[in-house]
C-alpha cells in the first residue's frame, strides 16, 4: 500500500460520524474506501486512486466490501473496468436466497 504521511484531499461531509481530523488513514483504508465508494463522487474516486493507490482500491473493492448498492456496483464496475462477478459484494448477494415475492 502506496500511502503518504499527509491525509486525502476528501469531503469532512463524507464522514460525518468521525473526528475528521483525527481518521487513521492507513489503518482505516477499507472502510475510507467503502464509504467513500458508496457516498462519493467520481472526483472523489479519483482521490482515493491518487492516495491509496488503484491496486489497493482494486482490492478493496474486490475482497473486502461486503455491501453496495446494485447502482454504486454497477459505477464501480464502469469506473474501475471490472465485471460485477469480480466483486465480494455481488457475488455475496447473488447467493443468498431470495425471498419468492
Amino acid at each position: 500500500m502506496q500511502i503518504t504521511d499527509t491525509k486525502p484531499n476528501l469531503k469532512k461531509r463524507l464522514f460525518w460520524d468521525y473526528d475528521y481530523e483525527h481518521i487513521d488513514w492507513q489503518n482505516k483504508a477499507a472502510g475510507i474506501v467503502e464509504r467513500v465508494i458508496e457516498r462519493g463522487t467520481r472526483d472523489e474516486w479519483d482521490e482515493l486512486v491518487s492516495y491509496y493507490s488503484k491496486a489497493t482500491v482494486l482490492d478493496i473493492l474486490k475482497n473486502h466490501i461486503r455491501f453496495l448498492p446494485d447502482e454504486i456496483i454497477s459505477d464501480a464496475c464502469d469506473y474501475f473496468k471490472l465485471k460485477p462477478d469480480d466483486l465480494l459484494c455481488y457475488t455475496r448477494k447473488q447467493s443468498r436466497k431470495a425471498h419468492w415475492i
